[in-house]
């Protein structure tokens, strides 16, 4: 739990100006990230409504169908209608085992201009460049491309080339992107859908993989959760794989019912950043 001391340390500088109230950035995580659709819906419902997204993976996937409009109740149905599971089709070991490919009609019936400018807020996606070896964030230009490798699991699934480079899943080194929206908001909400507490019974080769790729992921998202004002991690996210888009009510519900557990702890942490803030606002006037 995040104490008050902790709203005020990361506070953003006074240079740099707030455009926004409230940011939300989505972790990746497969098919657990169905969860932020849940988490998303539960604040429409109390009134709050994100105006500034930045997501990673799965996360962009939801980020980027929010930041054009669609409602969460609307991804949630198109994520059931569109049965992800299927879309996602194996092929001959190449590059990767899937072809993420078969998520782009997705994007292009919901979404019908390829651009970032065409969304209705701001959106951050993040993505690994493998040539570089770096994190990288994009928030401009052609659209899909960003968002298809943003959700690359390497081996998994076949990264992206793009002008020239090969670009992979930015949960790889970056699986929170909050430092890309953090100055620009009064108040960020991030959602982590890879529980990593003890485990039992890890068998099975898929099993393995994604818990190793979940332990490699979590020193970086531990650092981007400590400049986040309020944290939404349900250890539940555990008992589901990176597979389970069958799940997709189950999930959906965990994220829901979580936020509406912590809902009073989250409104009443966002009151006192606001006294915060415009108490620190004052005596800077003064002076």
């Amino acid at each position: 739990m995040f104490k008050l001391r902790n709203l005020i340390s990361h506070h953003t500088p006074q240079s740099v100006v707030e455009k926004y109230q409230l940011g939300i950035s989505l972790s990746g995580g497969g098919a657990r990230g169905i969860l932020h659709i849940g988490v998303l819906e539960a604040l429409h419902q109390h009134g709050l409504r994100p105006d500034i997204v930045s997501g990673t993976s799965i996360g962009a996937f939801v980020g980027v169908l929010y930041a054009a409009g669609m409602e969460p109740l609307q991804i949630l149905e198109m994520v059931k209608s569109s049965k992800m599971y299927k879309l996602i089709k194996w092929k001959v070991p190449s590059s990767g085992l899937l072809d993420i490919n078969k998520v782009l009609p997705v994007l292009q019936k919901y979404i019908p201009v390829d651009d970032f400018s065409a969304l209705e807020m701001p959106f951050y996606c993040s993505v690994t460049n493998l040539n570089s070896g770096l994190s990288e964030t994009k928030s401009s230009g052609k659209l899909f491309q960003w968002v298809l490798a943003s959700a690359s699991i390497p081996l998994v699934f076949e990264p992206q080339v793009i002008e020239g480079n090969t670009y992979v899943d930015g949960g790889l080194l970056n699986n929170l992107p909050v430092h890309s929206i953090r100055d620009q908001c009064r108040f960020l909400i991030g959602v982590n859908v890879n529980h990593n507490g003890p485990e039992e019974n890890i068998t099975g080769f898929r099993a393995i993989a994604e818990r190793a790729f979940r332990l490699a992921m979590a020193k970086n998202v531990h650092e981007s959760l400590t400049i986040c004002d309020f944290v939404i991690n349900p250890p539940e996210t555990r008992f589901f794989s990176i597979f389970d888009f069958r799940r997709a009510n189950e999930i959906y519900q965990i994220g829901f019912d979580e936020t509406e557990r912590r809902m009073p702890e989250l409104l009443e942490f966002m009151a006192r950043r606001k006294v915060v803030q415009e108490k620190e606002g004052a005596i800077i006037r003064k002076s």
